[in-house]
């Protein structure tokens, strides 16, 4: 009993801790125009930025998304809070260009620790028997604190003094706790002895999960784009398109979508899992095709209502993709884990840089409807293969 009682309060602390990490990284995100404003920076920079975030998540899981499977969780996920920090402290004090590049960099290798190392020590704590809402519990704090960090940022920008400073004083106070949660949670899972040995993470699928990997990551690709767009793109639309300059509108809309994300996760265990990935699929082609009538039209109405439908399309998919693979892995969850963020982080990065430069030559609505074209596309291709498969 008390052991049990131990682990529910360990598992609360990892899954703040990761909620907090997330928060930061999607801080700036409705700060954006008011940085392009006060450093004189071009719209297109915006996705630029954004895009080095990604970049960093992508070469942290890499080079590090096995390390907590050798050395432990903890010291892991004390890093990457350490990291999430010190991209607080750097926007704190930014006062040009060079660094939100730093900050953003700094903020991508946190979430990239903190993304396969916390989902993988959730479900340590859960044991055998638990793995499938240790997995949920872990995107919902993923997910989660995505949402809050342009909820909280909007808010203080909109609302009170310091718009490009507040938001990040209050992060560096919700990481103190953050961070001695992290220290007294325990460590269920045995480890061989600690060793540190840099090398690049093999990206081979574990033969248990190779049935259910691409599908799921491949609609996961497509749902983090759709998120990209709306957490780089979406609050410039709204300011330059639409002429709503308004910080806390603009973090409305992104809390909206990862929002909505959040609620998708938490319906996941109600949902057959036969059915899941292609419910999602479907639910996400919705958000997609309300996106692309937003553009089309230039409706703020439209543009929130398309906000809510892909972000439960984002949620979605990820969850019952996530469960999947954690369902059927074996020991190298956490290398695992992280392979699979890998692939949908680079779907974060790229197709935002691209929609950025193409709208420096066709305008942002063209460049957005051909994205919801493409992505569109991609995600039926993963709904034809699920129905062939079930068939």
């Amino acid at each position: 009993m008390v052991r049990a009682k131990s682990h529910l309060v360990g598992t609360a602390f990892v899954a703040f801790g990761f909620a907090v990490a997330m928060m930061g990284t999607t801080l700036p995100t409705p700060l954006y125009p008011l940085y392009n404003r006060a450093f004189n920076l071009a719209p297109v920079l915006t996705p630029v930025i954004f895009a080095t975030y990604a970049l960093g998540v992508v070469a942290t899981l890499l080079f590090f998304g096995y390390l907590s499977d050798e050395i432990g969780r903890r010291p892991v996920m004390l890093a990457a809070l350490g990291l999430s920090a010190a991209s607080a402290v750097t926007f704190l004090f930014a006062r040009g260009l060079a660094a939100l590049l730093v900050g953003r960099v700094l903020s991508g290798l946190s979430a990239g620790i903190a993304s396969g190392t916390a989902t993988a020590w959730l479900v340590d704590l859960a044991g055998r028997r638990g793995k499938q809402h240790a997995t949920l519990l872990a995107v919902a704090a993923n997910i989660g604190g995505l949402a809050l960090g342009p909820l909280v940022a909007g808010l203080l920008a909109g609302l009170a003094p310091a718009p490009l400073r507040l938001p990040f004083v209050a992060d560096l106070a919700l990481l103190a706790p953050a961070l001695l949660g992290v220290l007294v949670a325990p460590q269920p899972l045995a480890l061989p002895q600690p060793h540190i040995a840099l090398r690049m993470q093999s990206m081979r699928v574990p033969p248990e999960v190779s049935d259910i990997f691409p599908p799921a990551a491949t609609v996961g690709v497509c749902a983090f784009a759709v998120a990209g767009v709306f957490s780089a793109v979406a609050p410039e639309f709204l300011g330059n398109e639409l002429g709503d300059k308004s910080a806390v509108r603009a973090g409305l809309l992104v809390f909206l979508f990862f929002a909505m994300a959040t609620a998708g996760q938490l319906t996941v265990n109600r949902i057959p899992k036969r059915l899941g990935l292609a419910l999602g699929c479907v639910v996400l082609l919705v958000g997609l095709a309300l996106l692309a009538a937003a553009l089309a039209a230039r409706s703020a109405a439209l543009l929130f209502l398309s906000a809510a439908v892909s972000g439960l399309g984002e949620g979605l998919p990820v969850g019952f993709g996530l469960g999947a693979i954690n369902e059927k892995v074996g020991d190298k969850r956490g290398e695992t884990d992280s392979a699979y963020f890998v692939l949908l982080y680079c779907g974060v990065a790229l197709p935002v840089v691209g929609v950025g430069f193409v709208a420096l030559a066709v305008g942002m609505v063209t460049a957005g409807l051909l994205f919801c074209g493409l992505v569109g596309l991609c995600v039926l291709g993963v709904l034809y293969t699920l129905r062939r498969r079930s068939a």
